[in-house]
C-alpha cells in the first residue's frame, strides 16, 4: 500500500514541478500522519522526508501512544531511525502512556545497532518510564548482554532502583539468570 502510495506522490509531485508548481492534491493531514507512522513501521526511510516536507509532525503519537522513532526503533528500521533522526526526531521522547523510550523497546526486541545508534543521540542512559524503570532494567530483564555492556559503559546506574525496588541485577537474577547479575555488579 505504501509503495502505492510514494509512487502517486512521487508523481503528483514531478507534475507540479513540471508545471511551474501547479497545486497538487495531497493526502490529508490526517492520512500523511497516518503514511509516517507506516514508513516508520515498515523501513520506509525514503518516505521520511517528503511526509516531512508534506507537514507531518516528526514527533506526534499515534493512537497507541508511539512515536515514529520509537516505531522504527522497535521495529529494527536502523536507516529508517537515522531518517527520523535527521528530520529532527526526538530520539530522547518517550511514548504517551507507559513512558518507553526508544531506547527501553530496543531493549526489548534485542535490536543492538539501533540500540548503539540510540545512545549516540546523546539521551540521559537514565532516562525512566513511569514504573521507575531504566533502559537497563529492561536489557538485563531479557538477557541483551551486549546492550547492558553499552549501556554500562555508557553510563548507566547499576544502582537505581525502580518502583518496587528492583535494580537492574536483581531483575537479571529473579529471572534466574545469574551470570546477567554479576555481569551488572562487576
Amino acid at each position: 500500500m505504501i509503495t502505492f502510495l510514494t509512487a502517486l506522490y512521487a508523481a503528483a509531485l514531478n507534475q507540479a514541478v513540471a508545471a511551474e508548481r501547479v497545486p497538487v492534491a495531497l493526502p490529508s493531514p490526517e492520512r500523511r500522519q497516518h503514511l509516517l507512522f507506516e514508513a516508520a513501521k515498515l523501513g520506509r526511510a525514503d518516505m521520511i522526508d517528503p511526509l516531512v516536507q508534506a507537514g507531518v509532525d516528526i514527533n506526534a503519537y499515534d493512537d497507541r501512544g508511539f512515536t515514529p522513532l520509537i516505531l522504527a526503533a522497535y521495529n529494527g528500521q536502523l536507516s529508517t531511525v537515522d531518517a527520523l533522526m535527521a528530520q529532527g526526531a526526538d530520539a530522547c521522547r518517550p511514548d504517551r502512556d507507559q513512558g518507553n523510550t526508544a531506547q527501553m523497546g530496543v531493549a526489548f526486541k534485542g535490536e543492538d545497532a539501533v540500540a548503539a545508534r540510540l545512545l549516540k543521540a546523546g539521551c540521559d542512559v537514565n532516562a525512566r518510564n513511569k514504573a521507575g524503570q531504566t533502559a537497563l532494567m529492561m536489557a538485563s530483564l531479557f538477557n541483551r548482554t551486549r546492550q547492558v555492556d553499552m549501556l554500562l559503559a555508557a553510563g548507566a546506574d547499576r544502582a537505581a532502583r525502580d518502583a518496587a525496588g528492583r535494580t537492574a541485577g536483581s531483575v537479571a537474577a529473579d529471572q534466574g539468570n545469574d551470570p546477567m547479575a554479576r555481569r551488572i555488579a562487576q
